[in-house]
């Protein structure tokens, strides 16, 4: 099919912005990363513009090295899953019977769910629930609070609505299967992109999570690994401040290119796995992301 003038038009101008946001999305990745393993003053000079210079792997060495890191990871890996599975049993089987025609009252219960997307309670009483619950400088503390949000409920719904056929779901009934049954063994199965998509929106959440950590975990070997990292920093830029009142200024100039080291190897650890575990679930990611897009 010949493609017109204008076709070619469009399509010249949309490839260029493609071009120019894939370059902006994908610049600080790699400038991280280089600067991650480039010589620290090269850096603070400003003469690492894309491809590393000077290679030093001292800031992953420092990272690695630091004896909590590991109980860090183990901690955020844990909750991460736990945390994941827990939001998905939750937000799965609350979108199902608000997608069900037949549920009778369920805008009562999308009114009660949207209301608490606009209102919390604000930091003091949901930390005195968390108390009271008996749950704080515990593993759910990290976990239950947050577990459930209701757009991701609005967005399963959407999918079990436009994805999965009343026929089906009316068959399966004719022929004597209960509500359990159908939920677990035709209607999960047939949701697998947008299981994918809420896990990886849930997991994700869950591996950056910090300030719950941080507000209701005071037992060092609950913190999860960004507690950790956020640690070392700190840590680091302490020990500097202290060496500048004694005039050290050699010394407070190597303190200065090793904080400098550690904040790119800190954003390259924290983010690599769940870089890394994206590409497996991208077909699904790609194909439920599209939830409402087209109906038929």
């Amino acid at each position: 099919m010949k493609r017109s003038r204008d076709d070619i038009i469009f399509e010249t101008i949309n490839t260029t912005l493609v071009t120019i946001f894939f370059i902006l999305v994908l610049y600080p990745l790699v400038f991280v990363l280089s600067a991650s393993i480039s010589d620290p003053t090269l850096v603070s000079q400003g003469k690492v513009v894309l491809l590393p210079k000077g290679i030093n792997f001292d800031g992953y060495r420092r990272v690695l090295e630091y004896p909590d890191i590991w109980l860090g990871y183990r901690n955020t890996i844990f909750y991460a899953i736990i945390g994941t599975i827990l939001s998905l049993m939750l937000t799965l089987t609350a979108a199902y019977p608000l997608s069900r025609k037949d549920f009778i009252g369920k805008n009562i219960f999308v009114i009660f769910f949207t209301i608490t997307m606009f209102f919390s309670g604000g930091l003091i009483p949901t930390y005195m629930v968390i108390k009271s619950l008996g749950i704080r400088n515990t593993i759910w503390a990290q976990i239950i609070p947050g577990a459930v949000s209701f757009m991701n409920i609005v967005v399963v719904r959407t999918f079990y609505q436009t994805s999965i056929p009343d026929s089906l779901q009316e068959a399966a009934a004719i022929d004597g299967c209960s509500i359990f049954r159908l939920f677990l063994t035709i209607i999960l199965p047939l949701a697998k992109p947008i299981i994918a998509v809420m896990g990886l929106f849930y997991g994700v959440a869950q591996w950056n999570s910090y300030f719950k950590a941080l507000i209701y975990i005071s037992d060092r070997k609950l913190f999860p690994l960004q507690l950790i990292l956020r640690e070392i920093l700190i840590i680091n830029q302490i020990d500097m401040n202290m060496l500048m009142t004694e005039g050290e200024l050699e010394v407070i100039h190597k303190r200065v290119e090793i904080a400098t080291l550690l904040k790119y190897a800190v954003i390259v650890v924290s983010t690599l796995p769940v870089i890394a575990a994206y590409p497996f679930l991208q077909k699904y990611f790609v194909k439920g992301i599209m939830v409402g897009a087209i109906k038929g």
